[in-house]
């Protein structure tokens, strides 16, 4: 079950996503990372973290909620509260988040999207497996980390269950198209860690645990 993991014998309140994130850069500079949840504290939602060419990181979320839990946990500077919508078929991905229109696909997986395919659910949850794959993950995926520390002091663990590469790519913002798909690069600093420098499609258990006496956020 996707939600809140209570804590009890002096452990920290936790809380975990299970769901897939996009992450892709265009020719314009600008990098963009979806977070499409299936499971979660507060349900089934999107959100999109949008790095600009000048630097500036902009946070797309679908309610007040949230965007103040996404917000507690990354680094932005500018924060949006606006319909998120993404629409799934296929290899076929369409998302509309305020001002932003983007569509993508993803090809056939590779040897490490079918080694991730393997990993058992339960197995990916667990934080002890984030710590086991943090140096492999850097060293097949500069820039990717598996673990580490967010904001507030918050801690967060990442456990990969499969991996797609993104091919065709369109996006615009405010009306302006962002061009075709490119590398992430520079690396997007929302967090401790980025995405995969390629445009790819990752299927993530997420867990982040909260700081005891911090803000938990948690309806």
């Amino acid at each position: 079950m996707g939600g809140r993991i209570p804590g009890g014998g002096g452990r920290r309140p936790r809380w975990r996503f299970h769901g897939w994130i996009a992450g892709m850069g265009t020719s314009s500079g600008t990098r963009i990372v979806l977070g499409h949840w299936e499971r979660s504290p507060f349900g089934a939602f999107s959100d999109v973290m949008l790095e600009q060419g000048d630097g500036e990181r902009v946070l797309f979320a679908p309610t007040q909620e949230t965007a103040e839990f996404i917000r507690g946990t990354y680094l932005f500077d500018t924060v949006r509260v606006v319909p998120v919508e993404v629409c799934v078929a296929g290899p076929s991905w369409t998302v509309a988040a305020g001002p932003l229109d983007l569509r993508f696909s993803t090809r056939p997986r590779g040897f490490l999207g079918r080694l991730l395919r393997a990993v058992p659910g339960p197995l990916a949850g667990r934080p002890v497996w984030s710590a086991l794959t943090d140096r492999p993950a850097r060293l097949l995926l500069p820039g990717v980390r598996t673990r580490g520390s967010a904001v507030a002091g918050r801690r967060e663990w990442y456990g990969a269950r499969d991996l797609l590469p993104i091919g065709a790519l369109r996006a615009s913002l405010d009306g302006t198209d962002l061009g075709g798909p490119a590398p992430v690069e520079p690396p997007v600093r929302f967090g401790f860690g980025s995405v995969p420098r390629a445009p790819a499609l990752t299927r993530v258990t997420t867990t982040v645990a909260a700081v005891d006496g911090m803000p938990h956020g948690d309806r």
